[in-house]
């Protein structure tokens, strides 16, 4: 099966994805790590950002591997391991520049499509983002808005990251500023039809991962109960 997890920056969508993976024996993507390893391969060539059409064409001759096992994440692009250097600051203060690119995104949906059709045969994929359920996965057997207030979300990310590495006004940039950039090119605040919305802000890691391997064993079962 394909579960979707969208929702804003901060929300957990990672931390619960690869959670719900873990349990139910799935593979995980994480679609926010293959803007951010384009982000990467064009700062290192040193691109100009907003010439649109280099960066398009940067993302589309990168050799981009990315792991779907969820207890063993790594991004490698180009051949050199990036899976901490696309957390830092300096990448998550232009992700959004990239993300916002059309062409950029066409692209990566190209190609984490890719990776969702190569992990059917081994029972399915739980695939986080900003618009999984509505344009990368719209068949996904279950969709997930997962949302929390700023607070919140900014407590979460600033605990991501280690302690000192970024200013209060960096995070709220990341968290605020990034959400207002993306939302110029991907409905993610908003449910798509079918999705369920769960608002984690006073809800423990665990108990969100909860949440989502309950519904997918409901949505699982629905679909075999249909197939009989």
């Amino acid at each position: 099966m394909i579960i979707a997890v969208d929702g804003p920056s901060g929300s957990g969508k990672s931390s619960t994805a690869r959670g719900v993976a873990s349990r139910l024996g799935l593979r995980f993507l994480d679609t926010g790590a293959t803007y951010r390893a384009v982000t990467w391969s064009a700062m290192e060539h040193g691109l100009d950002l907003d010439d649109t059409a280099a960066v398009a064409e940067r993302a589309r001759e990168l050799r981009l591997e990315i792991s779907t096992d969820p207890t063993r994440q790594f991004v490698i692009a180009d051949g050199t391991d990036v899976t901490a250097a696309i957390r830092e600051p300096r990448i998550s203060e232009t992700v959004s520049k990239i993300a916002t690119n059309l062409d950029v995104r066409k692209e990566l949906i190209r190609r984490q499509r890719a990776v969702i059709d190569a992990a059917q045969p081994s029972g399915g994929i739980v695939v986080e983002g900003r618009d999984i359920a509505t344009v990368v996965a719209t068949d996904a057997e279950l969709k997930v808005l997962l949302t929390a207030d700023q607070d919140a979300r900014m407590a979460r990310r600033g605990a991501e990251l280690a302690a000192g590495s970024v200013t209060a006004e960096q995070l709220r940039d990341q968290i605020v500023r990034r959400d207002a950039d993306d939302a110029t090119v991907s409905e993610f605040q908003v449910a798509s039809d079918g999705a369920v919305t769960i608002d984690s802000t006073h809800l423990s890691l665990e108990e969100v991962i909860d949440v989502i391997s309950r519904l997918a064993k409901e949505a699982e079962a629905a679909r075999r109960d249909r197939e009989s």
